[in-house]
């Protein structure tokens, strides 16, 4: 079912990402059909009509919009994003601008998707990845030059530079290191970008929330450790529990967490994960809870401050009256986890 037009009119006037997926609307003057967030000019509200799916936009006659691309899923990367991870993994030396371009890649699309779905541009990206799997060889006993070489660096001065820079250490001080690794997940709801360190998960949020820029510096700041793609044990298990999660099979969470904040935030952050399955409490129930009566300003304002969605459940806070109140995933994700949870039938369709 669609949402009501009043609520998609607000979406695509306001290019709210989070609609992503949950409906497409399409341009009778043009022909042409998009998702909420596209960047083009906004149409007359009269000479749009909307659609469940991509598939009934085209059964209608329209076509996909080339700057948003509405037929690449929003429940994961899109295709040439995977292809390019991929290469990034496998490469023996790093990707230029023009390898981008020889792969029908417009370089500036790269940078601009991966600076904001992994906090740094695509370049940083797949130097982050060559470091980290030289950071893992070097712990494993290699040689830093045979690192280097496997890593792609042509000079060994050159590796110990860009590896100074990127961990603040030396080679030789690599058993001291103890990086923050990140990797995507692809949901139902859209990618999450996952962080954690040797200690546990300490993010998990969806690409397209607008301080996510915000939580990465945050982690900077608290664990004062750098940010580099790969895994470990506990983003395997989160991965692992997600899906599990997503298909109704679990309730409950076990995946070790890693969330420094201040005494009340931890308070709030403990007590969320209390909250009953298929339950929600109110921000004046969550505050008495903590032993903060008529605290709920700062109970919802730490609630917002959480760096591990859907795990930390804070989308099962809701208003005294029962509205859904905020989410900084976005109002409909919100809906989507509570009906989850509930049993409701009528999800989003990635149809």
């Amino acid at each position: 079912m669609l949402p009501p037009e009043t609520e998609m009119l607000k979406a695509w006037q306001h290019r709210d990402e989070t609609y992503d997926g949950v409906f497409y609307l399409a341009v009778r003057t043009t022909g042409i059909f998009c998702c909420p967030s596209c960047p083009a000019r906004r149409p007359r509200p009269e000479n749009v009509e909307y659609f469940n799916s991509p598939r009934q936009a085209l059964a209608a006659g329209y076509r996909p919009c080339l700057r948003c691309r509405p037929m690449e899923r929003p429940g994961s990367p899109p295709d040439w994003v995977k292809d390019l991870v991929r290469r990034v993994e496998t490469a023996s030396s790093p990707l230029r601008d023009q390898d981008l371009r020889d792969m029908n890649i417009d370089p500036a699309r790269a940078r601009r998707y991966f600076k904001r779905s992994h906090g740094m541009t695509f370049h940083a990206y797949q130097r982050a990845w060559r470091l980290g799997g030289a950071l893992h060889q070097i712990r494993q006993g290699d040689q830093p030059d045979q690192a280097a070489a496997d890593a792609g660096f042509q000079s060994l001065s050159g590796f110990r530079d860009a590896f100074g820079r990127h961990f603040e250490t030396t080679p030789g001080r690599a058993d001291d290191l103890d990086p923050i690794v990140t990797r995507m997940l692809e949901s139902p709801l859209g990618p999450l970008l996952a962080c954690a360190t040797s200690s546990g998960v300490c993010l998990l949020e969806f690409t397209d929330r607008r301080m996510l820029a915000t939580q990465i510096s945050t982690l900077r700041r608290h664990f004062k450790r750098p940010i580099t793609p790969g895994t470990n044990s506990h983003l395997d298990q989160l991965a692992e529990e997600l899906e599990e999660y997503f298909a109704r099979d679990r309730t409950e969470f076990t995946v070790t967490l890693d969330a420094p904040g201040t005494p009340f935030q931890v308070r709030i952050w403990s007590a969320l994960q209390r909250i009953p399955y298929g339950e929600t409490w109110s921000y004046e129930q969550l505050a008495s809870t903590v032993g903060s009566p008529g605290g709920c300003r700062a109970a919802g304002r730490a609630n917002g401050m959480n760096r591990i969605a859907i795990v930390i459940p804070c989308h099962r806070v809701v208003n005294k009256s029962g509205s859904l109140g905020g989410y900084g995933g976005g109002l409909r994700r919100k809906q989507f986890l509570l009906d989850l949870e509930t049993g409701a039938d009528h999800l989003w369709s990635d149809a």
